[in-house]
C-alpha cells in the first residue's frame, strides 16, 4: 500500500506550461541570489552569486557540507531554491523542459551508481542509440578500455547489483566514460578521481582535461591540485561563497583558499 501511494504520487517539480527545449552547443550558468534549505530555517545555501560563462571551468572547494553538492542538485532541478533563480544562457531553467535540461549535463559523482547489467548497458546509460565503437572509444578515453577486456566477455561482462563485482575505481571509470559518451554541454564533476589510485588518477585527470575542453564544467575538488588551472575558483564555507577568483588571485588574498592550499601542499612535500 505503501508503495503504490509512493508510485501515484505526483513529483513536485514538474515542467512549466510553457516550458521548452534547452538546445545549445555551449551554455553560461549562472546562479543569482539563490538560497536553499533541505528543512526550514536550516539554509544550506546563502544568497549564492555565480557566473560560469560556456566553456569555463568553476572549481567549487571548502570543507565538507559546505553545500558544494547541493549547487549540483539545484541546477540539475532535483530540488529547487527558495529564493533566487538558476539560469542557463541567461534564462531561468524553469522554462526549459526537464529533459531537455538534464540531457544537456553529464554527471561523474563520487559516489558512482551502476545498474544490474553488462558494462557497454551502463556506458551508454546516457546515449542508449550509441554504437558499440562509440562505447568503445569512449571507455579508452576513461582509461577503462584495458581492464574491460580482461574480462571474458569484456564489454558484455555483468557488473552485478549496483556494480559490486568491479572496484571502485573501475566503477569510476565506467561513470567517465558515460559522461564521455553523452558529450553534454555542461560537466559536473563531484570528487571524480576520488577512488583511484595514483597512476590511474593521473590518466584519468588527462582524460578529464579533454573532456572539459568547450564545455561549461564545474568541479567539487578536495585535491586542490587537481584544479589549481580552473578559470574560477570558489571558496564555499557554511553555505556561503567567502572567496571567489583564479589561483592566483586567492593566493594574493591569503585568506581561506591560501590556508587550504598551504596545508594541502605542506603536507605533500613533507610525505616526500
Amino acid at each position: 500500500e505503501i508503495l503504490f501511494n509512493f508510485l501515484d504520487s505526483k513529483p513536485d517539480i514538474v515542467d512549466a506550461p510553457d516550458a521548452r527545449e534547452l538546445n545549445a552547443k555551449s551554455m553560461s550558468v549562472g546562479f543569482k541570489d539563490v538560497s536553499f534549505a533541505y528543512n526550514p530555517n536550516e539554509p544550506v545555501l546563502k544568497n549564492i552569486n555565480l557566473q560560469v560563462p560556456a566553456g569555463k571551468v568553476c572549481a567549487l572547494v571548502g570543507p565538507s557540507g559546505g553545500g558544494k553538492t547541493t549547487l549540483f542538485n539545484l541546477l540539475e532541478r532535483f530540488y529547487e531554491p527558495q529564493i533566487g533563480k538558476i539560469t542557463i544562457n541567461k534564462t531561468d531553467i524553469k522554462k526549459y523542459t526537464l529533459k531537455s535540461l538534464r540531457e544537456n549535463i553529464a554527471e561523474v559523482s563520487q559516489a558512482v551508481f551502476l545498474f544490474n547489467g553488462t558494462i557497454e548497458d551502463n556506458i551508454k546509460y546516457g546515449r542508449p542509440d550509441a554504437s558499440h565503437e562509440e562505447v568503445v572509444a569512449a571507455a579508452r578515453a576513461a582509461n577503462a578500455d584495458g581492464f574491460i577486456n580482461e574480462f571474458p566477455k569484456g564489454y558484455e561482462t555483468s557488473v552485478g547489483e549496483g556494480g559490486g563485482l568491479l572496484s571502485g575505481g573501475q566503477k569510476q571509470r565506467i561513470a567517465i566514460a558515460r559522461a564521455i559518451l553523452k558529450d553534454a554541454p555542461i560537466l559536473l564533476l563531484d570528487e571524480a578521481t576520488s577512488a583511484l589510485d595514483t597512476q590511474s588518477e593521473k590518466l584519468i585527470q588527462a582524460a578529464l582535461n579533454d573532456l572539459m575542453q568547450g564545455r561549461t564544467t564545474f568541479v567539487i575538488a578536495h585535491r586542490l591540485s587537481t584544479i589549481l588551472d580552473a578559470d574560477i575558483i570558489c571558496v564555499i564555507k557554511d553555505g556561503q561563497i567567502v572567496e571567489m577568483g583564479t589561483d592566483a588571485e586567492l593566493c594574493k588574498l591569503n585568506g581561506e583558499y591560501k590556508r587550504l592550499r598551504d596545508i594541502q601542499f605542506k603536507t605533500k612535500s613533507k610525505s616526500k
